[in-house]
């Protein structure tokens, strides 16, 4: 009896005999315009051993040693920890899990390779729910998000509920049909980063559409599904590289970005001294210095009193393929005393309660791109599927914490420290980012040396000085790197 349940155990782990039916037909059912089939029929054909709910986040069914992992509102299934994409994403209905038609064919042979699983379109429904069916209420869009990336474009749209969609590629880019998402007013987006040219979103024949017109060669067009809120995530790629700078160079150019601008002031003095102003001018003397004493290309984010959006500041970067992103803040707080400087870089928590709020308060400017869409938006959420800053964060922690020790020594200021907070700004960011926060333009005694031109002069040296030994440790290990002697 053990031999016999021994070789019935291995069988089962390669997709044979008993635990694998040899042939069966499974449901049909049109879902959305699509056909799909129900993961419990498909789990019972096989005999496999079914592992979820209705309110379940991911589905896993277990045959033998075989493992499928499918993950409500997403197309991408793991199979033997291998990752396959679908033509559609899985869903959850009143009936129960639904995937693909196509799971038959790309995902059962690869856990039972002699099952015949035929999905067939019965007369009447086996199981009367499950059946494609309407939501129980329209979504409506919330938010539409742009980052601009160096290889890729991402597009978010967002919605208070879940909603179907079909992509379709046309002559001069892509267009995206939508059911049972309401959109309040069109929205039209002019991006030209070199993959992306416009996005409309826009309502047409008595339904939602988005269209992508394209730039240059984008090879490739990924799509996602995510919850918690319900967004749709449209990656835009363009073909891998093969010339450009290589891996080793010396770092080259900078982006610096004043915060705030136009009718965002930030932070204000007690005699109305204006932290978007303060900052605009501390960055033309940063960019001035870069540019004469080390000769790297500076750009600025914005160069007068207008507003940019948290996400344009870092697109901006991307576009030009900066090697270094540096945010320069001043700071508040109720406290008139807090005095110093702080440098931060991003993390998805805060190092401390301080911390959580300075995020908060830099991160508020949202609300002023626009009110209605980001009432209710949670930052931090927005910031984990924006985040292109995982491959930079001992680079980042290195850079705050060369401009943090330069800073204190410099200006003999309270050295509030190198910390970690989710600011949106730095999200986007495809290179080593640090937001810096010069001092309190709240307090009244620092307030009154921000405004002295001589000292903003001190605070330029001062982040120049730390920008400049980050880059001379940079160039000397990519010169390392490639084996070249270093220079002294």
């Amino acid at each position: 009896m053990r031999i016999l349940a021994c070789v019935i155990a291995l069988v089962a782990s390669v997709g044979l005999g008993p635990f694998a039916a040899a042939g069966a037909d499974i449901p049909l059912i049109t879902h959305a315009g699509r056909p799909y089939v129900p993961l419990d029929r498909v789990a019972a054909a096989l005999r496999a051993r079914p592992d979820w709910t209705s309110a379940s986040a991911r589905a896993r069914l277990v045959l033998g040693r075989q493992r499928v992992v499918v993950t409500r509102n997403r197309a991408l299934v793991e199979v033997n920890g291998t990752t396959l994409r679908l033509s559609a994403p899985a869903v959850v209905t009143p009936g129960g899990w639904l995937v693909p038609e196509e799971f038959l064919s790309k995902v059962v042979p690869r856990i039972a390779p002699r099952a015949r699983l035929v999905a067939a379109r019965a007369a009447a429904p086996p199981r009367p729910t499950i059946v494609a069916v309407a939501a129980t209420r329209e979504a409506a869009v919330t938010d539409l998000r742009v980052r601009s990336y160096p290889s890729f474009t991402r597009v978010v749209i967002e919605a208070d509920a879940p909603f179907t969609y079909r992509i379709e590629r046309v002559r001069d880019g892509v267009l995206v049909r939508f059911e049972g998402l309401v959109l309040r007013s069109p929205h039209v987006e002019q991006v030209h980063d070199g993959q992306v040219g416009e996005l409309r979103l826009e309502t047409a024949g008595g339904s939602t559409t988005a269209t992508v017109t394209l730039e240059g060669d984008v090879a490739d067009v990924r799509e996602i599904t995510l919850v918690d809120p319900f967004r749709l995530v449209l990656d835009f790629a363009r073909p891998a590289e093969r010339e450009g700078r290589p891996e080793a160079a010396p770092l080259r150019q900078i982006v610096l970005d004043a915060g705030h601008g136009g009718h965002d002031a930030g932070a204000i003095g007690p005699t109305g001294l204006l932290e978007k102003d303060l900052v605009l001018d501390i960055t033309f003397r940063v960019a001035r210095l870069c540019e004469q004493r080390l000769g790297i290309k500076a750009s600025l984010s914005r160069t007068g009193d207008y507003f940019v959006p948290l996400a344009d500041r870092t697109s901006f970067a991307n576009r030009q393929r900066a090697d270094l992103f540096v945010s320069i803040h001043a700071n508040a707080q109720r406290d008139l005393s807090a005095a110093g400087v702080e440098t931060y870089f991003l993390s998805s928590e805060a190092t401390d309660i301080a911390a959580r709020q300075v995020a908060a308060k830099e991160n508020s400017v949202v609300e002023l791109e626009s009110p209605v869409a980001r009432q209710k938006l949670d930052v931090l959420k927005t910031i984990l599927w924006d985040l292109a800053q995982s491959d930079f964060l001992a680079e980042s922690s290195n850079l705050a914490e060369i401009i943090q020790d330069s800073m204190t020594q410099a200006l003999h200021i309270p050295n509030r420290g190198v910390k970690q907070a989710g600011f949106y700004v730095l999200g986007g960011a495809a290179m080593p980012a640090v937001l810096i926060e010069i001092g309190f333009v709240t307090n009244p005694k620092e307030e009154r040396r921000l405004r002295d031109g001589r000292y903003r002069d001190e605070i330029a040296r001062a982040i120049f000085a730390g920008i400049a030994e980050y880059k001379k440790r940079y160039d000397q290990r990519m010169r390392a790197s490639i084996g070249r002697p270093e220079a002294r």
